[in-house]
């Protein structure tokens, strides 16, 4: 088997498991092609912009990305994150270029707990007077 780079990325409840290989620049995410598993208009340069960001081609590598939990743009921004880690252990001179970039922090946010007596976290009862 291929020498490969791992990493993990995050976002609000989702988890992606990111394999980076050099290759003929194939990207599946859990068995299927990039391009059918994130349909929408912009994840997918969203994703590969780390690549850009080095100044690398995407094609030169195989990316393989088991993700799971939580939507769509958790999910986007957990392989996007896990992508731009994995660069990092291919070549850690890349560090700066993908940090400038904003590639290597992991997006905090995640979703408020609700609150008793209230109807989301902080959503109150409609006041009545009577």
């Amino acid at each position: 088997m291929a020498q490969y780079y791992e990493a993990v990325g995050r976002r609000k409840e989702s988890t992606a498991r990111v394999r980076l290989m050099d290759g003929s620049g194939t990207f599946t995410v859990n068995d299927k092609e990039g391009a059918v598993y994130f349909p929408r208009v912009g994840d997918l340069q969203d994703i590969l912009r780390a690549f850009d960001a080095v100044g690398q081609e995407a094609g030169k590598y195989d990316i393989s990305v088991k993700v799971n939990g939580g939507g769509v743009t958790g999910q986007t921004e957990a392989v996007r994150l896990g992508l731009a880690r994995a660069l990092v252990l291919l070549n850690g001179e890349w560090t700066s270029a993908l940090r400038k970039n904003g590639l290597l922090t992991r997006n905090p946010r995640v979703k408020e707990r609700k609150k008793p007596g209230l109807k989301k976290a902080r959503k109150a009862p409609t006041y009545t007077k009577r």
